[in-house]
């Protein structure tokens, strides 16, 4: 059996404002590093056999701070990077809102049916994500680590409940929250969901699915 902890990356400024980041490599902001380290914390109770990283340093900032309790080495995962959101990277909410109505109409309507300009679609998303999930599940018997992003663990976790991406909505992983799945004999088990209980000392209310 294999134990996959799908993990969403520590607060940075822009999700507090609510600027969209997609590839853009932005730290993680102080408040990130603390969720991170109250995260690894509650994993080091856990023997965890690999970590695999979003090679973009918020996730690997986390993916690292989780390594340090466990002594691991994170490995580099391309294919957990955040969406390209092409041109709406680096734009506000609203700014997109106000200069991408109709196509942020349908990206809150129909998800699936999206490509952001000059970036990509959820289903190139789920595609290269899900090459990192067979990759694990090949090679490991044990818990393994993924650290990505809000929209590519939003995506994984459709997939691996058998859900197409128009179900993207319905999904919230909020920062340095994580998601559990068992895998055997061909099928992915859901055994917890957008769990941040460890995340209670910081007193700090869970932003918007941003």
């Amino acid at each position: 059996m294999t134990e996959i902890i799908l993990i969403r990356h520590g607060e940075t400024q822009w999700n507090v404002a609510e600027v969209f980041r997609g590839r853009i490599d932005i730290e993680l902001n102080e408040t990130g590093i603390k969720q991170a380290e109250l995260l690894a914390a509650r994993l080091s109770k856990l023997k965890l056999e690999a970590i695999y990283s979003s090679p973009l340093k918020r996730a690997l900032k986390t993916a690292e701070i989780i390594a340090r309790y466990q002594k691991l080495e994170v490995s580099i995962a391309p294919g957990l990077v955040d969406l390209d959101f092409g041109k709406w990277q680096g734009l506000a909410h609203q700014e997109v809102k106000d200069k991408y109505q109709e196509l942020y109409a349908t990206w809150l309507e129909h998800p699936e049916r999206v490509r952001m300009p000059e970036g990509e679609s959820l289903d190139e998303v789920r595609r290269r994500a899900m090459d990192v999930v067979n990759h694990v599940t090949a090679r490991h018997r044990g818990t393994v680590v993924l650290v990505s992003h809000r929209v590519v663990n939003k995506v994984l976790i459709c997939a691996l409940l058998g859900l197409d991406n128009s179900h993207f909505w319905k999904i919230k992983q909020d920062t340095c929250g994580l998601t559990i799945f068992t895998y055997e004999g061909g099928e992915f088990i859901l055994t917890k969901h957008n769990d941040t209980c460890h995340l209670r000392g910081l007193g700090k209310a869970q932003s918007s699915d941003f």
